[in-house]
C-alpha cells in the first residue's frame, strides 16, 4: 500500500497519470519479487516553490533480483502541472533493456507522453524475445506525434512520443505502456545472468543512458528554479538517473 501522502497527491493529478501509476504498481506486484529500495528520507517527499506555486515531489522505489532500482515519481506544481516519471534500472548481470515512461500534463491537457524499452547494448537493438511480442502489439495513429530531442539516440524503434488529444488516445497510450511493461517484467522474471564481458558492456550502456537523460534541460531548469543548482544536480544524478 502506498503512503497516504502519495495517494492524496495521485488523487489530485490528471486521470491518465493516476491510471498509469496504478497500472505500473499493479504489473510490478504481479510479476516481480519487490523489496524496498532505500532513498534518503529527505528525497522521498520534497516540497518547494516554483514561481510562487507549491511544488511537490513524491518518490517510490523498489528493488528486485533483476532490477537494482524501480523508480516511480509523481510531481505537481500548483494546480497547473502534473508529472509522472518512471524508470526501471536493471542489474548489469542481466541483459535487460531500460523501461522508461513520462507524462506531463498542464492545465488538464497532456502535453507530452512517452514510453520506451531502451536497449543496453552497443548495437542499440532490442533482443528478439522483446521484438516479437512488441511487434504484435496493436498500432494506433495518434493525431499529434512529437519529435524526440536531439540527445535521444538511446531510444529504440518502439519508442513512442505523443500528445494524446482525446480520451480514446489517452486509453491507447495507457494500454500500450501497460503492455510494454508487462512484456518487460515477464522477460525479466525468466532472465539468467550474463558473462562478465556482457556485464561490462551493459554497465557502459546503462551509464550512457543515464548521462543522456541528465541532458534533459527542461527537468533540470525546473529543479534549479525550485531548489537551487546544487540540489538539482544531486537529484538528477542520484535519484532520477544514477549510474
Amino acid at each position: 500500500m502506498m503512503e497516504t501522502s502519495t495517494q492524496s497527491l495521485r488523487s489530485r493529478q490528471h486521470n491518465l497519470i493516476q491510471q498509469l501509476a496504478n497500472a505500473i504498481e499493479s504489473v510490478w506486484a504481479k510479476h516481480l519479487d519487490l523489496s524496498p529500495y532505500h532513498l534518503p528520507s529527505e528525497l522521498g517527499y520534497v516540497e518547494g516553490k516554483l514561481e510562487g506555486e507549491k511544488l511537490v515531489i513524491e518518490n517510490k522505489c523498489y528493488q528486485t533480483p533483476q532490477f537494482r532500482k524501480l523508480h516511480l515519481e509523481l510531481a505537481q506544481v500548483g494546480k497547473n502541472l502534473d508529472i509522472l516519471h518512471c524508470v526501471m534500472f536493471p542489474h548489469p548481470e542481466y541483459a535487460l533493456p531500460m523501461f522508461g515512461t513520462d507524462i506531463v500534463a498542464g492545465r488538464g491537457q497532456i502535453s507530452a507522453a512517452i514510453a520506451d524499452l531502451s536497449p543496453l547494448n552497443a548495437r542499440r537493438v532490442l533482443p528478439e524475445n522483446y521484438q516479437i511480442p512488441l511487434h504484435q502489439l496493436p498500432t494506433h495513429n495518434f493525431s499529434q506525434p512529437r519529435e524526440l530531442p536531439a540527445w535521444a539516440d538511446i531510444f529504440s524503434e518502439f519508442c513512442f512520443f505523443v500528445r494524446p488529444t482525446s480520451p480514446e488516445e489517452e486509453q491507447w497510450f495507457l494500454d500500450r505502456v501497460t503492455a510494454m511493461l508487462t512484456i518487460h517484467c515477464q522477460q525479466a522474471a525468466q532472465a539468467i545472468p550474463v558473462s562478465s564481458t556482457e556485464r561490462a558492456e551493459i554497465l557502459i550502456a546503462q551509464n550512457y543512458y543515464s548521462t543522456k537523460q541528465q541532458q534533459n534541460d527542461k527537468t533540470r531548469r525546473v529543479l534549479e528554479k525550485a531548489f537551487g543548482n546544487e540540489w538539482a544536480e544531486n537529484y538528477m544524478t542520484t535519484v532520477l538517473f544514477d549510474s
